[in-house]
């Protein structure tokens, strides 16, 4: 069977590899849709990319086989496969700090989500790992669960009222999946910075208040304007450029929230005027990962179609075009959500 890894610097290899042996407690899932995520994104093109890292942690397909002792599963179900999955025994997890317990970096999928199979341990398999999709949901739909919890878990740790208003910085799929929330939590007024104009020119088509290019000089006095002159009351911070970060202060009200929700860059650093955010009382938070308790209600999300996420896909390839696809991703130019098939 074919799986795609990270071979050198911006090179991916799509590979024969042997099927993974099945253990008792698990189970072999056929991929069927497999979306591309900015942190796959980052192995490939960033810093800190080393050869063979597993690509693919947002697939969804058929499961092909199932271990002797698996009881919840069977052949032929249409399955959603969290790659981490916690404990929620340890101190983190009885602190809702799911995404930080050490078992939810233990496990992962084998060979790596992005192969024509993969298998799920049982540890995932018996902790929540493991989402049964109904006929009704797309495999392509399914694949946007994983993105769509890592937004529904960051709105889950700030404060918010229905007819709040929001800045959110970075379009890009995340980013839209996080207007698209914020449309569905009743916000009143709703701004996107960005600085790709395809991007920008998309988000325009879900009735947003404004579209504004992040390098526009007039970005404050515009979302000013729109607010009583108060500024927004949450910025979320969807992209890993800092200087979106240092903006997201400048606009935030007083009293306000910033979401640190984009990936930085490791050994970034930044300098802000921490008398400001402190007279302020901005509160900032990040939100990392998620946990499957936030895939549960992201799949409540799309199944209910109160989040339409197959408005984000423009593009598909196939698993042996994956260097094709993840070049194009990385482009960004007339692209949102790409998804990999098998």
């Amino acid at each position: 069977m074919k799986a795609a890894f990270v071979k050198n610097n911006s090179i991916i290899s799509v590979d024969d590899v042997e099927k993974p042996s099945l253990g008792p407690g698990d189970i072999l899932v056929k991929m069927e849709s497999c979306g591309i995520c900015g942190s796959d994104l980052e192995k490939v093109f960033g810093k800190y990319g080393q050869p063979s890292l597993k690509l693919g942690h947002e697939p969804a397909g058929i499961i092909s086989e199932v271990g002797s002792k698996v009881s919840n599963f069977k052949k032929g179900d249409r399955v959603f496969a969290h790659h981490h999955v916690p404990c929620y025994s340890c101190h983190f997890c009885n602190h809702g700090n799911e995404t930080m317990c050490p078992k939810y970096y233990e496990m992962n999928l084998s060979p790596c989500g992005l192969a024509e199979e993969f298998l799920v341990p049982d540890w995932n398999v018996n902790h929540g790992g493991v989402l049964k999709i109904p006929d009704t949901m797309s495999f392509d739909e399914a694949a946007m669960i994983e993105p769509l919890a890592c937004c529904v878990r960051s709105w889950n740790n700030f404060s918010y009222n229905r007819g709040d208003s929001v800045a959110i910085f970075g379009v890009g799929p995340t980013g839209m999946m996080h207007v698209m929330i914020a449309k569905e939590k009743r916000f009143e007024k709703i701004f996107c910075l960005e600085i790709n104009d395809f991007r920008l020119d998309f988000a325009k088509k879900f009735q947003i208040t404004q579209a504004i290019n992040s390098k526009d000089s007039s970005r404050k006095e515009k979302i000013l304007n729109e607010t009583e002159n108060r500024g927004v009351d949450v910025v979320i911070v969807a992209t890993s450029n800092l200087s979106a970060l240092k903006d997201a202060f400048d606009l935030v009200r007083k009293g306000g929230s910033v979401m640190m929700f984009g990936v930085p860059t490791k050994g970034d650093t930044m300098n802000i005027d921490m008398s400001e955010v402190y007279s302020k009382e901005i509160t900032l938070t990040t939100s990392y990962a998620a946990s499957d308790h936030d895939t549960k209600e992201a799949l409540q999300l799309i199944e209910s179609s109160r989040i339409n996420v197959k408005n984000l896909i423009t593009h598909r390839y196939s698993i042996a075009d994956s260097q094709k696809a993840f070049d194009h991703a990385h482009n960004g130019s007339d692209t949102m959500k790409i998804i990999i098939t098998k």
